[in-house]
């Protein structure tokens, strides 16, 4: 048996189990065996009848007195059995599990493990697993236990035993490719032992031998990956070489003076532009910490040299307000600024084409439209990507190819846990807009249950009526399975009609046409309009200085880090503002994350947290970065090991950056496997 072979062609798996086997993304021997277990079960302590310990889970080890019985009270069947060790008995009860009648075996002697309690003063063991014991090794009692994740209705005793048998079948054919310098130095164990004990660990120390070594590899896979990316990346000569670095002119523009900062990554900005290799720079900001002005600076810079600057933004609604933003700032200095979005009519599509062909359009600003093939710059010397998240690697290199080599600015007010940043934009320089500019009023945020929903509505009303504005957030579009959650179209006009019929309420979502959306969010932002109801499409960049009450209904469907960005909506005039978050959930871990809300407006410590409670595969979806996603390294615990495998990568990529050396060469072969269906290329 191969690692590469079909699970199908595994003997008594048949059809139907490999459909299951490969909804769980397991199609070869060697997915089954990467698939980890998510928890363990310690059922290596063996306790007697005797001393056995009332209420909680036991696992004893005894010989079946007799058949099992089975009988119908009411509309459930109850099997009893009994068993005996040392002379000490202990009846079992299963409920309806007749077929346990037949299959359990009298005289037999077996392991059960489950929950021990008192009934009719007798004790009773209910539900208990149960293993028979024979010459084999037994995988579910008398040791450490894996439990695996959704397995498509296998049994967690039929998953064990398929891999405990593909692991005795494979035995020998598990390659290391880790060097064995790198091994030694960081005391990893092999690769053999490693998959064995992370299924099977004999003992507690072997099992974090074995996820040590897991972890490490997986998270040295990426390093070594994205330290070759950036390695190539910095040895790019831009076609974009930028002498005059001034930047009075636009900064006299902006009004304010920019904070410590914003002048600091303007500089870190511009140092990149003086050398002859491509800058690759992701500035991240807070929300409302001025990232725009400095993308701003960067763009004045590259036009003032001659070259065009183009900037992609995730959302038509977004895309629209940078433009008016850029077009109010940049238009008196003699800048061409164009918008090329989705929405726009075929004649004014080719006309702004042909103004970006013969470079009368200086800074273009559009959604994904801007990386469509009909689009030909003249002389693009800078690419800003605006809320990075929202893009995989694959879109913003396809922009950075309609030029020859130009600087790339990507900006996100997501902010990302360092740890985290390092895995996302391991091939970027990243820059930190640390500081809030001068005058940014503190936010309120309280979290409600529904009780206090008509109050909330009338602090609406009141907010309204004094001039002010209000945005009220729903998690989905249309009414779904959850009948608890809001739809935002029924829920508006429900709104509308019985409680703001003196004020003026729309709404916009996704799923509307992009014309009416732009017509929506230019009222809201006249004043037009009192209350809008929205989806997360103004989750980021909108700025209505006006609008003081960010509600947010079913609060705990977002994570920590929409929340944050969402209440960042508001805040952003002279006026106090309020972000107030509704929830009726009693699950624990909602409570935490709402009450971070309300005790923090810090960004950076908000996504700590988001990372800590929610796992780094929720925080935001990895794969649209083309990054392979992580099996069993974990972003948050796992920072002590990710600085290991940080060193053992720099030192192994200075002595030996394209894994060349016949040593490296295995390990060459696994990164290029682990990014098989990666956007990530070494050749970018």
């Amino acid at each position: 048996m191969q690692l590469s072979q079909s699970i199908s062609e595994i003997k008594n798996i048949g059809e139907q189990r490999t459909k299951k086997l490969n909804k769980l993304g397991v199609f070869t021997i060697e997915d089954l065996i990467e698939y980890f277990p998510r928890d363990y079960d310690d059922r290596s302590h063996i306790t007697k009848i005797s001393e056995i310990k009332l209420n909680q889970v036991n696992t004893i080890k005894g010989r079946l007195i007799a058949k099992p019985e089975t009988m119908r009270m009411k509309s459930i069947q109850i099997t009893k059995a009994r068993i005996e060790d040392n002379g000490a008995i202990l009846e079992l009860v299963w409920f309806n599990q007749p077929y346990l009648k037949n299959t359990l075996k009298p005289k037999a002697e077996y392991m059960f493990t489950g929950k021990v309690c008192e009934k009719y003063a007798r004790l009773q063991m209910e539900n208990p697993d149960y293993e028979i014991i024979d010459n084999g090794e037994l995988l579910n009692s008398g040791r450490i236990i894996p439990i695996y994740a959704s397995t498509y209705k296998f049994s967690q005793k039929l998953f064990r035993g398929l891999i405990f048998e593909i692991l005795k079948e494979i035995k020998g054919q598990l390659e290391e490719f880790i060097p064995d310098t790198v091994r030694k130095n960081f005391n990893l164990c092999e690769r053999s032992f490693a998959i064995e004990n992370i299924h099977f660990p004999k003992n507690d120390e072997s099992f974090f031998l074995a996820r040590k070594r897991l972890v490490f590899e997986e998270l040295f896979l990426l390093q070594m990956r994205l330290l070759q990316l950036k390695g190539n990346i910095k040895k790019r000569k831009s076609g974009a070489v930028f002498n005059n670095l001034s930047y009075n002119e636009i900064k006299e523009r902006f009004g304010f003076e920019l904070t410590n900062a914003q002048k600091k990554v303007i500089n870190e900005i511009t140092e990149d532009f003086k050398t002859n290799t491509a800058m690759n720079r992701l500035i991240q900001g807070d929300v409302g910490s001025g990232k725009t002005a400095v993308a701003m600076t960067a763009a004045f810079i590259a036009v003032k040299n001659g070259f065009q600057c183009a900037m992609m933004a995730p959302t038509d609604v977004l895309a629209n307000q940078h433009y008016e933003s850029f077009k109010s700032i940049f238009e008196p200095l003699n800048i061409n600024c164009v918008l090329l979005s989705g929405a726009q009519k075929k004649k004014e599509k080719n006309e702004i084409y042909e103004k970006i062909k013969n470079s009368q359009a200086d800074i273009i600003i559009g959604t994904h439209a801007v990386i469509q093939d009909a689009v030909k710059f003249n002389a693009l010397g800078l690419v800003i990507t605006d809320e990075q998240h929202r893009f995989g690697v694959n879109q913003r290199n396809l922009l950075a190819e309609k030029g020859n080599n130009p600087h790339i600015l990507v900006m996100t007010a997501t902010p990302i846990p360092r740890s985290l940043a390092l895995i996302l934009y391991g091939d970027l320089d990243i820059s930190i807009i640390d500081e809030m500019p001068p005058g940014r009023k503190k936010i309120d945020t309280i979290s409600v249950n529904t009780n206090y929903r008509s109050r909330v509505y009338n602090f609406i009303i009141k907010n309204a009526s004094e001039g002010r504005q209000s945005y009220i957030i729903c998690p989905m579009i249309e009414e779904g399975e959850n009948k608890e959650l809001k739809a935002v179209i029924e829920y508006t006009q429900k709104l509308k009609d019985e409680v703001f019929y003196n004020i003026r309420v729309e709404c916009i979502h996704g799923k509307m046409k992009s014309a009416d959306k732009q017509e929506i969010m230019k009222e809201f932002s006249e004043g037009k309009i009192d209350v809008l109801i929205s989806t997360t499409v103004i989750e980021v960049g909108i700025n209505i200085p006006n609008a003081t009450i960010m509600l947010i209904e079913n609060a705990e469907r977002f994570g920590l880090s929409q929340l944050h960005q969402l209440r960042g909506r508001v805040g952003r005039g002279a006026d106090k503002s309020y972000c107030i978050l509704i929830s009726d959930s009693k699950n624990k871990i909602t409570a935490q994350r709402l009450k971070v809300m309300t005790q923090t407006e810090n960004g950076f410590e908000i996504s700590e947290k988001d990372l800590e409670l929610r796992g780094p595969g929720d925080f935001f979806g990895t794969r649209q970065h083309g990054i392979p996603e992580l099996k069993i390294a974990n972003l948050y615990k796992d920072i002590p090991i990710l600085k290991e495998v940080q060193k053992a990568a720099q030192w192994l990529y200075s002595v030996d950056p394209d894994l060349k050396l016949d040593e490296n060469q295995k390990l060459n072969k696994r990164i290029e496997r682990f990014f098989e269906f990666s956007d990530y290329k070494i050749s970018l």
